[in-house]
């Protein structure tokens, strides 16, 4: 097989994943699935799994359950039935029974107090699959070099490992509904101090923010002020899952900002987060990744 043969081979079944993850609450049936490829239902599952390592409908499931976990952990408005059918299940015994016997807690325990390290554990192969199989890949032509005014920011800051994040995620969202500040009016951002893969879990720094000029005397929840400072910055639009979010900074780092001739400022990588999932499919979720420059 020549390398465009084998693109286009890859190609077909990389736009299945985006089918599966726009339509996690419709009938995913062989049929359907294979139709998309335009291969044989009686192959399709044999090459799915053999090119993903991972057969479809454990795929099909770990997605379902993934958003279903996300929107129990971080959207407290959907209610475990609504979130059983929009996984796909005919009922919420049915979805509570799957819930538990792959992640170990029931849908219920789980709103109340994820086990997030057990969570990553189960997830892993799903994350392992969308960076080899959906990759990000930047060009130069995608990053924009722009002027930023100071941004007031709100800050919850996680410190500690970053399976743990999760909670202080909750922590932030409660805060937010709290003070009425939500997404759609008031930007989400993250300041990146470390990467995860190169700093031990005890040393991790994360900043949860959002774009406020509110007030914060009196305020007990541990939410600090800070300022986001003008200045110029390399903005690079980043579309789909987190886990090939280390992609595009790489292609940051490495490929653009040698060729650039432009040098970082002394203000860590910050994140914009524009579209959010769970409330979009993972591979439409979209981040504006700013790397500040002198």
């Amino acid at each position: 097989m020549n390398a465009r043969s084998s693109d286009a081979y890859r190609a077909r079944f990389q736009h299945v994943l985006a089918y599966i993850d726009a339509h996690l609450d419709e009938d995913l049936s062989l049929d359907r699935l294979s139709t998309l490829t335009a291969f044989s239902k009686h192959h399709f599952q044999r090459q799915f799994s053999e090119l993903f390592g991972l057969g479809v409908y454990r795929y099909i499931q770990l997605s379902r359950l993934k958003r279903a976990s996300q929107q129990l952990a971080f959207r407290p408005t959907q209610s475990v039935t609504e979130i059983a059918l929009d996984s796909g299940y005919d009922n919420a015994e049915s979805f509570a029974r799957a819930f538990k016997k792959n992640l170990g807690q029931t849908p219920s325990d789980f709103r109340r107090q994820p086990q997030w390290p057990a969570w990553h554990a189960i997830y892993q192969p799903l994350a392992a699959l969308r960076t080899q199989h959906m990759p990000n890949l930047p060009q130069a032509h995608h990053v924009r070099v722009i002027e930023v005014e100071a941004i007031p920011i709100a800050v919850l800051e996680h410190r500690g490992d970053p399976e743990r994040l999760g909670d202080s995620i909750r922590a932030f969202i409660a805060w937010r509904k709290q003070h009425q500040l939500p997404p759609q009016r008031n930007a989400t951002f993250n300041i990146l101090y470390d990467d995860p893969q190169e700093t031990d879990p005890a040393d991790y720094r994360f900043d949860l923010c959002v774009a406020t000029d509110l007030a914060l005397a009196g305020d007990s929840s541990g939410i600090v002020r800070k300022t986001l400072p003008a200045g110029r910055c390399a903005v690079l639009r980043h579309t789909g899952s987190d886990d090939t979010l280390r992609q595009s900074v790489h292609y940051l780092y490495a490929e653009w900002l040698p060729q650039s001739g432009e040098e970082p400022r002394d203000f860590p990588l910050y994140l914009q987060r524009l579209r959010f999932f769970p409330d979009v499919p993972e591979h439409e979720a979209e981040v504006d990744i700013f790397l500040p420059l002198k």
